[in-house]
């Protein structure tokens, strides 16, 4: 299920990510979205929907960071 606007992203991501960082999560999201849709091409046998998640989260965390108090910066 991919997602069409970042006001259609879990709570989890909306409530917690700046801007720029949702947006990024949602390319990301709906990016392995589509690369990962056969269960050959995963890792492991995870779903299509925890894969892209996880790919998604990975994308932010290349370029924000938590920080101590305890929201999301862009990396420096």
């Amino acid at each position: 299920m991919p997602y069409h606007a970042k006001k259609d992203l879990p709570d989890s991501v909306q409530h917690v990510l700046p801007a720029h960082a949702q947006a990024i999560y949602k390319e990301a999201f709906n990016s392995a979205w589509e690369q990962y849709k056969d269960n050959a091409s995963r890792r492991d046998d995870a779903s299509r929907e925890e894969t892209a998640h996880k790919v998604a989260w990975a994308a932010v965390k290349k370029e924000y960071a938590k920080g101590e108090d305890d929201k999301w910066h862009k990396k420096t």
